[in-house]
């Protein structure tokens, strides 16, 4: 039987690594996953099945041959139950549209990730060379450290504590 189904198709590992999906997604697809592989088999399965019943079989091994007609006539005036698809329909339908507002929100994340690491990126090349900058372009960076470096001073201290065993006493040179 040549199955028509995009289910098939999938590589569904690479469809949540390729579009970095995470979290209720990722769980939405490996459940429809199973979901579509079960159906499958349980098709497959009857399918295999005979569909055909030799009641002159029966009617030959069985001394009761009321039975064999009575279940005779009630296997050929059987219908099969016909079952509204609608509401599954409805229903995968709602999945799609929560599994598509996901992946948005998901990939809206990633670009608002992806952006703020290429400023971090662009930072970091347009960088001066630490030995380049200056005592001012510190200050400038990080205004907390004039605070600091005043509150010292208006106390009377004029050496940053671990600086000496850092750096060395630079008072002897």
């Amino acid at each position: 039987m040549a199955t028509r189904s995009a289910a098939l198709k999938l590589d569904w590992a690479k469809v949540t690594t390729s579009l970095g999906l995470r979290g209720q997604t990722v769980q939405g697809l490996q459940a429809f996953k199973k979901r579509n592989e079960d159906a499958r088999r349980k098709l497959q399965l009857l399918q295999e099945q005979p569909t055909t019943v030799d009641f002159a079989h029966y009617k030959g091994l069985l001394k009761n041959q009321a039975i064999v007609n009575e279940i005779e006539t009630r296997f050929k005036s059987f219908k099969p139950a016909t079952y509204d698809l609608g509401r599954q329909l409805k229903a995968i339908e709602a999945f799609e549209v929560e599994a598509v507002k996901n992946a948005e929100a998901t990939k809206e994340k990633v670009d608002l990730e992806l952006k703020d690491l290429e400023k971090t990126l662009m930072n970091i090349e347009q960088a001066r060379p630490f030995d380049e900058l200056t005592v001012d372009d510190v200050a400038a960076a990080e205004p907390s450290i004039d605070e600091k470096t005043a509150k010292l001073v208006s106390k009377g201290r004029w050496s940053v504590p671990g600086y000496k065993e850092k750096f060395g006493d630079l008072s002897v040179l």
